[in-house]
């Protein structure tokens, strides 16, 4: 099993997608590990994002991102990185699949919804930043038999 850090953004809980964008995970077969609702400060927002620090898109980032609750949560499954991140959709909703949560929700770049973790080293990184190990639940479903072979 494969864990992801996946983050519903602010524009996603002030639309009320909460609900639809987790129905979409789970129906994918994934298994949620561990879920907050939170505002986010300004020093975690720095440190979920150091690698953009000195871009020009930098601070409008940060501000955006600690302007509203947001729903941290880490997923688990086989190939949960990959999984979650075709669930999601490409970055730019314009150019999104549709059947994706970006391309059916989603109309600009800077307002694209959720974060996904986009691959093993920064799915841990994100993980450990935003949860403690305490905070997340390993557990066998009964109907992970039929997703799983």
């Amino acid at each position: 099993m494969e864990r992801t850090f996946v983050m519903i953004k602010p524009d996603g809980v002030q639309r009320g997608l909460i609900g639809p964008i987790i129905s979409r995970l789970e129906a994918r077969g994934l298994r949620l590990a561990g879920m907050k609702f939170m505002m986010v400060g300004k020093d975690l927002a720095e440190r979920h994002y150091a690698i953009h620090k000195g871009k020009p898109f930098y601070d409008g980032l940060i501000e955006y991102i600690t302007s509203g609750p947001v729903v941290p949560m880490v997923w688990e499954g086989t190939g949960a990185i990959d999984l979650v991140r075709r669930t999601v959709g490409a970055t730019n909703p314009a150019t999104a699949e549709p059947g994706s949560i970006r391309g059916d929700f989603a109309v600009e770049i800077g307002r694209n919804l959720i974060h996904a973790s986009d691959g093993p080293e920064t799915a841990k990184f994100e993980i450990g930043l935003w949860f403690d190990d305490a905070e997340l639940v390993s557990y066998e479903r009964d109907a992970d038999r039929w997703v799983y072979e």
